[in-house]
């Protein structure tokens, strides 16, 4: 139904920004969100944002420094991430729920792309 390709990452010094891309097609699904996984931790939920009414989800952790928007146009959903950390270093991907569920459960994601990183240097 739905396929998933993430672009954007690199290496960035700490305090500086990168923005990802998550471009869809299939052109169904529900919500899309950000998920990341550090070696040795688990994945853990980032950021989410519904095609109904395009209301916004984030961790605790990133909010005030990351921003998700979806753009419909390009059928593209961005995560912009500024004041970058080294804690923020990880594998960035991006994934699609298709029907209404819970964004913070993993097992509802349907698609998932295979992921782009981000490292972050002191």
């Amino acid at each position: 139904q739905v396929q998933l390709v993430e672009s954007g990452g690199g290496l960035v010094q700490a305090g500086g920004s990168l923005r990802l891309s998550c471009a869809a097609t299939g052109n169904t699904y529900d919500a899309i969100s950000w998920f990341r996984q550090a070696p040795g931790k688990e994945r853990e939920f980032v950021a989410s944002v519904r095609w109904r009414g395009s209301p916004t989800y984030y961790a605790n952790s990133v909010r005030g420094r990351f921003t998700i928007r979806r753009v419909n146009a390009e059928n593209t959903v961005y995560l912009q991430m500024n004041n970058l950390k080294p804690e923020d270093t990880a594998v960035y991907v991006c994934a699609a729920i298709v029907g209404s569920f819970e964004i913070y459960d993993t097992h509802r994601y349907a698609y998932w792309g295979q992921g782009t990183q981000v490292t972050v240097s002191t």
